[in-house]
C-alpha cells in the first residue's frame, strides 16, 4: 500500500475564499508524485465534492479530501472502483 499525501489551495466560487485542501491518497498502485501535483496544479476554483470526483477520476485509489470552508470541515471520501 502506498499512501501520497499534498496540500493545495483553490478558491470557492461560492463566496471567493482561497480553501486550502489536503489530498491523501491510498493505492495499491505507484502514482507519480509528478502526476498528483499536474492534477492539482490545475485546480484553480471548485466545489470541495466535485473537486474530490475528479482527482478521484484522475489518479484513482482511496482519496480523501479534506478542507475548511466558513469554519466547517469537509472530508470527502472517494473509494475505488
Amino acid at each position: 500500500m502506498n499512501i501520497y499525501r499534498h496540500t493545495f489551495a483553490a478558491t470557492c466560487p461560492n463566496d471567493g475564499d482561497l480553501i486550502v485542501y489536503r489530498l491523501e491518497i491510498r493505492s495499491l498502485r505507484m502514482i507519480w508524485v509528478e502526476h498528483i501535483k499536474a492534477a492539482t496544479a490545475l485546480i484553480k476554483a471548485g466545489i470541495q465534492e466535485q473537486i474530490a470526483d475528479q482527482l478521484q477520476e484522475t489518479l484513482g485509489g482511496h482519496l480523501i479530501l479534506t478542507g475548511t470552508h466558513q469554519g466547517i470541515d469537509i472530508e470527502s471520501i472517494r473509494l475505488p472502483e
